[in-house]
């Protein structure tokens, strides 16, 4: 049976004065129903901008360069803009980082609610929306949803504008929530309510879940799987225990390693050094090669292919290949 959401080779350019970006090179994840999914790496890797290239929304001077993205066998990449329309927000819909740039200063919430639902159903009359609307704030746990329907985005405290935004996401039941750092501009408190009532109404509403994040301690109590992109590329993918027990890329293991400990008194907080790669010259080889410690000539001169490590956990490192470790048991036995 084939997955939900299928992106296979994925290039996005963005064309500046300067030079064209490659923002992601060849990036290929699949998502099935049910799952969630979170897509790790720092600013700049291209976690955004993959999944603005699957949703169309990539800027004026941006294009999807390759590549196939289908959904349940429809190729997404080929639809006209009035078709994508109609999937956006009904099939596909999408968290974005900051609640206050997204909602409209000058509309109650209770209207831009009732907006995204006529959207999608201009069928319905003014008192159905409506009550599907307080029934949407009600259901991401707002109190008093009839108060909070005439409320402005301004009176509402940035937690629950939070959950407005959710409420809008969710209000046509999209088979696919792709939730972008939402929890980014929140307390830390606050962030753990967020992402429990993510993984709560996912289980009520029966959606597939895109969440992208830099910090890969967001992710622990709510993904089933993990893939991490570095340099517009993913280089590590696996569930969870082997993403963080069966570590595998030298860049997975420098971000878990920045998470600070509870258990560690007086630790010195660990830093990943150098800064990522240019991606209007990307690298030939390993995009991670200038900033790892175990980098070796080839990882500069070649892109390395994915070792399969399990059925579920891939990476990809030159370390892995065979004739690398073999380099290493030699080096050890001629010690």
């Amino acid at each position: 049976m084939s997955s939900l959401l299928e992106v296979e080779n994925l290039h996005v350019h963005i064309k500046t004065q300067l030079g064209v970006v490659q923002a992601v090179r060849g990036v290929s994840f699949s998502l099935e129903k049910g799952e969630t999914l979170a897509i790790v790496g720092e600013s700049g890797s291209g976690k955004s901008i993959t999944v603005k290239g699957i949703m169309g929304l990539l800027p004026n001077n941006g294009r999807v360069a390759e590549g196939v993205v289908r959904m349940e066998g429809r190729e997404l990449t080929t639809l006209p803009e009035r078709e994508m329309q109609k999937i956006r927000g009904e099939e596909i819909s999408m968290i974005f980082q900051d609640p206050m740039t997204s909602l409209n200063p000058t509309m109650t919430v209770g209207k831009q609610i009732m907006e995204v639902i006529h959207e999608h159903h201009p069928e319905l009359s003014k008192e159905t929306l409506k009550e599907r609307a307080i029934e949407q704030i009600r259901l991401v746990g707002l109190s008093n949803p009839e108060t909070r329907f005439g409320q402005y985005p301004h009176q509402l405290s940035g937690g629950m504008r939070q959950r407005v935004i959710i409420a809008i996401a969710l209000a046509c039941n999209p088979k696919i929530l792709i939730a972008d750092e939402p929890t980014t501009a929140l307390d830390v408190t606050i962030q753990a309510q967020i992402l429990d009532l993510m993984k709560e109404l996912q289980g009520k509403i029966d959606t597939s879940i895109i969440l992208i994040t830099h910090n890969l301690g967001v992710v622990a109590n709510i993904a089933d799987r993990v893939a991490v992109m570095y340099g517009g590329r993913l280089v590590e993918t696996g569930g969870l225990r082997d993403l963080f027990y069966e570590t595998a890329h030298p860049y997975t293991k420098g971000l878990l390693a920045s998470i600070p400990k509870l258990h560690e008194h007086n630790q010195q907080l660990f830093s990943i050094l150098g800064t990522p790669p240019d991606l209007m010259d990307p690298p030939k080889g390993c995009p991670f090669a200038a900033r790892c410690p175990h980098t070796m000539k080839v990882c500069q001169e070649y892109m390395p292919e994915y070792t399969s490590l399990s059925g579920t956990h891939k990476a990809a490192c030159w370390l892995l290949d065979e004739r690398a470790k073999k380099q290493g048991k030699d080096g050890a036995d001629n010690a």
